[in-house]
């Protein structure tokens, strides 16, 4: 007898649904998710698609490239025009104020750039600009097969030694994030952008749009790759493409390490373009 309510029990807890995640819509900026509550640590980097996922409600988090340094040769049309830029401890600053809504501050802290066009060298460093963003989580921040976010944002002109083009610019980024078979991952991303003219004369429409596959490796180590793409509607505005790789260490579940290439496909997108960074929740 005891083996057959064994036997009604083990049919009965097989065909039971999957149980659905805990309610975490009352927690906030200053009513923090408990730790054992937490989502696993999700970054808007080192790729350039960024994560469908926000920083649970009153925790934070810093996402920094530690060095980032760019290399482009120029010889279209007769051209011999070479730029090299070095941005150093970039950092987007990450506050959780509802379950599925985090604020993020973007700070260009330092950049240098080197123009040499034909023997003629022309150098520019310091701060760059500030751009505040929101994400909003439409679905899948705590599980299941998708995930969903709007991430709207606005640029202030702060830079210093006219390394911006000193015009408050914005748009809107929409990122999903797939789980696909046998442990890979892909991100895809659209964005519309608002942009100052080449000739300061008024805006036009920018649209990005990338995809991004990632899987483990081995242990905490995993890679993913990349391809990205910018069109303009700027005047005579080429078509920038790159595909980009990457790798990120997981040292806790809290802080990760990691590094990347960006290589330019065409001929308007820079060169080379490696990088090392970190991201830290707490």
């Amino acid at each position: 007898m005891a083996a057959g309510w064994a036997l009604c029990f083990s049919a009965f807890a097989a065909d039971s649904p999957t149980p659905l995640p805990p309610d975490k819509g009352g927690y906030n900026l200053f009513h923090p998710t408990p730790q054992n509550l937490l989502r696993e640590m999700s970054t808007d980097r080192p790729d350039k698609t960024e994560s469908a996922y926000t920083v649970d409600a009153g925790h934070f988090q810093i996402e920094m490239d530690a060095l980032n340094y760019t290399h482009d040769h120029d010889t279209a049309n007769g051209a011999d025009l070479q730029a090299d830029s070095l941005a150093v401890a970039t950092l987007n600053l990450k506050a959780g104020l509802l379950n599925n809504v985090d604020l993020q501050l973007m700070l260009g802290t330092y950049n240098w750039v080197r123009v040499s066009d034909r023997g003629a060298v022309t150098r520019q460093s310091g701060f760059g600009d500030v751009t505040p963003r929101l994400k909003i989580n439409l679905w899948g921040n705590d599980g299941g097969p998708t995930a969903l976010a709007l991430m709207p944002f606005v640029k202030f002109p702060t830079s210093q030694d006219n390394l911006g083009n000193h015009a408050v610019e914005g748009g809107l980024i929409i990122p999903l994030a797939v789980a696909l078979p046998l442990g890979w991952s892909m991100g895809l991303m659209t964005e519309y952008d608002l942009r100052q003219d080449a000739e300061g004369s008024g805006y036009h429409p920018e649209f990005v749009n990338s995809v991004t596959f990632g899987h483990d490796i081995v242990g905490r180590l995993a890679g993913y790759v990349e391809f990205f793409s910018l069109v303009s509607a700027d005047h005579d505005a080429p078509w920038i493409g790159t595909a980009d790789l990457g790798l990120t260490y997981r040292l806790t579940d809290n802080l990760q390490l990691d590094a990347g290439v960006n290589i330019g496909v065409t001929r308007s997108a820079d060169d080379l373009n490696p990088f090392v960074g970190l991201s830290l929740r707490f």
